[in-house]
């Protein structure tokens, strides 16, 4: 195989990348899948962490708030019956050791004067009697907003140092006590912010959180538990919303890196099962694939068989050694063989005429070698099998298969038989049509040459009528004299007799049938073979007739009959555009010379130009239209035949304008390569 049908690189690597993409992708698929799996569960993790610290968060304030709900009702159980204050004191001091939160309970006057009050036994707060007996206090603040309300009232935060430069975050309660719907003074409860949470929240805390009350602007005023750092910190806050008084209860857990290996494991199994159902996915629709191929391939092979058998073209195939691989039943009807009969042969097919087998095989190795014939296809003989010859048309192509390998060839096969058949059908017929339109010229210039030819024979008449007479009639003219006025009718009588005699040829060339035979003919020679049948007609309507050719115009390869039969037609149908009188001058113009304006090369061109009236433009669109003719007893199909014997010739028939007033008509032929001497 030669170099030019080798497969490119590209090609394999193209095949390859298909084989091994599906399979590529795949992995990557797995493996996006096993990475994404494991992100999820990390972000599920985290979630799962920040959810159950949000609902720490909101158990812990709802603890709180029902904590101090409880207090409430214990303080208001201080006053019941109006207990004197010892006793107070005393229910006041068991109060306090048991709720831990309370730092000290004061029992106050309506005009907040101290009655009574006790100090939690816990911790040791110096407390100033003079500022909580300040009307701007917490304490007044707080007891003031409970009258307006008529309930318990909270005020704000605030810090109270103690021992050793420590401190604490302190809060105040106020509680308007009654008696018989009469306000008779107030409870004032002081909770420490830390012991709250210590003893309201500490006990729902796991080892990894923290909690810590802060204002809504974020600034910490207690904080309970040491959180264990972490990779990642999840907080969740909620609103402590007391009377007179909101905190935030806010809750951090330092969480540490998501489990990767539980997750892993997950997620492994999760992307292996992933990929097994894709894996069985991918091979059920590559079977339904294969099975839509294979139904596919076999109407291919159905519609396919169908085709060669009702084509009219025969198909054959071989390999590269020249083996026949395929023939179609159109070939095998076409040469008389049968597929078995030629299936295998490589040498001497038996379709091949004896007498062209050594040109064949010649033409057989010649393409063996890696040159193709033309694509367009060329003739040959082949034999049929009871030995007749019939001409086919061979258009031959390379065979490439799906990797872009040079395989064999495959060649198309039309037999021409009916097709020259035709042509040749065709071609007596144009020649008959042609015969039959110079015979109806040769009628219509009838009356024309029995006008010309009068006139001849009139003047033979006369010139023999007066040679008579000089010889019979005796005169005093000396014998010599006389025999040379005989001589000289004889010499008029001759002219005339060559004149007719010319005519009369002219017609007769021009209507005889015969070969077509091309030949080398000079321009000036076509002309004069027409020009007395030109003036006969160009004398009747006063036309004068003026011929140019040029000096260096070579001679042109044509049929000679055919080509003049163009001009007469061109030349006849400009005489009949200047019929009318009103028309001058009244000239006819016939001009031969070069043209280069068709393309490479040169052409020889000849105008026939009339002085007529023109070509109207519904005239101009059916102008070489067969049977179309603007006279009464014209038959239409001078100017069709003239363009399609011009055609015939290689050349082109077209016309213009001609200003002043007329027509130009002007056909053009190719010079004669090798032209005769």
């Amino acid at each position: 195989m030669s170099a030019a049908h080798r497969t490119p690189w590209w090609l394999h690597w193209r095949s390859a990348w298909r084989r091994w993409s599906l399979w590529t992708l795949l992995v990557v698929l797995v493996v996006s899948m096993l990475v994404t799996l494991v992100w999820l569960a990390g972000r599920y993790e985290a979630s799962q962490v920040q959810s159950q610290l949000e609902r720490d968060t909101a158990d812990a304030v709802s603890d709180i708030r029902n904590a101090l709900t409880r207090n409430l009702q214990s303080l208001q159980a201080l006053n019941a019956g109006d207990p004197g204050a010892p006793v107070w004191e005393v229910n006041a001091t068991e109060l306090l050791r048991q709720q831990r939160e309370m730092a000290r309970v004061e029992w106050r006057d309506l005009s907040m004067q101290l009655r009574a009050y006790v100090q939690t036994p816990y911790r040791q707060v110096h407390w100033d009697p003079a500022s909580r007996q300040d009307p701007h206090s917490d304490v007044a603040l707080a007891c003031a907003n409970a009258r307006r309300i008529s309930g318990a009232s909270y005020s704000g935060s605030y810090y109270k140092p103690q021992g050793s430069g420590a401190g604490s975050e302190m809060m105040e309660l106020c509680l308007p006590l009654t008696a018989n719907g009469r306000a008779t003074g107030f409870l004032v409860v002081t909770y420490a912010l830390q012991d709250m949470l210590v003893d309201l929240v500490g006990h729902g805390l796991t080892r990894s959180q923290e909690a810590s009350f802060t204002e809504t602007d974020g600034t910490r005023l207690a904080v309970l538990g040491s959180a264990r750092r972490g990779v990642r910190l999840f907080t969740a806050q909620h609103l402590l919303d007391l009377p007179g008084l909101t905190l935030v209860l806010r809750m951090d857990n330092w969480h540490s890196a998501p489990s990767l290996f539980p997750n892993v494991l997950t997620a492994l199994v999760t992307a292996m099962s992933v990929a097994l159902v894709t894996v069985m996915v991918v091979l059920v629709r590559d079977n339904r694939r294969r099975l839509r191929a294979e139904h596919d391939l076999g109407d291919a092979l159905a519609f396919r068989k169908a085709m060669e058998d009702s084509l009219v073209t025969g198909l054959r195939a071989r390999d590269l050694q020249g083996r026949i691989t395929y023939v179609n039943p159109a070939f095998c009807e076409m040469v008389g063989f049968s597929a078995q009969e030629l299936l295998g042969l490589s040498e001497g097919a038996p379709y091949w005429p004896p007498e062209l087998a050594d040109e064949y095989r010649q033409r057989q190795a010649t393409r063996f070698a890696g040159h193709m014939p033309p694509r367009e296809g060329f003739e040959s003989v082949f034999m049929r099998k009871d030995g007749t010859r019939f001409p086919v048309l061979i258009i031959e192509a390379p065979l490439i298969n799906a990797l872009g390998q040079h395989t064999g060839w495959m060649s198309a096969f039309l037999d021409i038989s009916e097709q020259r058949r035709v042509e040749e059908l065709s071609r007596a017929s144009q020649e008959r049509l042609q015969a039959t339109a110079r015979l109806a010229t040769v009628g219509e210039m009838a009356s024309l040459l029995s006008h010309e030819l009068n006139q001849p024979l009139a003047a033979i008449s006369s010139f023999a009528t007066g040679s008579l007479n000089l010889i019979d009639a005796p005169g005093s003219e000396s014998p010599t004299t006389r025999l040379q006025d005989v001589r000289m009718a004889m010499q008029h009588i001759a002219r005339q007799a060559e004149r007719a005699g010319r005519v009369i040829k002219s017609v007769h060339d021009f209507v005889r049938r015969r070969d077509q035979v091309r030949e080398a003919v000079p321009p000036q020679e076509l002309l004069d073979a027409i020009l007395p049948l030109v003036n006969l007609q160009a004398r009747k309507h006063g036309v004068r007739v003026e011929i140019r050719v040029e000096a260096d115009v070579p001679p042109v390869l044509c049929d000679r009959t055919m080509l003049e039969q163009v001009l007469l037609n061109l030349a006849r149908n400009a005489i009949q555009a200047m019929d009318d009188p009103a028309l001058l001058p009244r000239t006819l113009d016939i001009h031969v010379g070069l043209d280069t304006g068709l393309g490479p090369g040169s052409w020889i061109a000849f105008a026939v130009a009339d002085c007529g009236s023109g070509i109207g433009e519904d005239v101009a669109q059916r102008l070489f239209t067969p049977f179309f003719t603007t006279r009464v007893e014209g038959m239409g199909l001078g100017l069709s035949l003239c363009r399609t014997v011009v055609e015939q010739h290689g050349g082109v028939l077209g016309y213009a304008a001609r200003l002043p007033r007329g027509t130009v008509f002007t056909f053009k032929l190719p010079l004669n390569p090798t032209p005769s001497p």
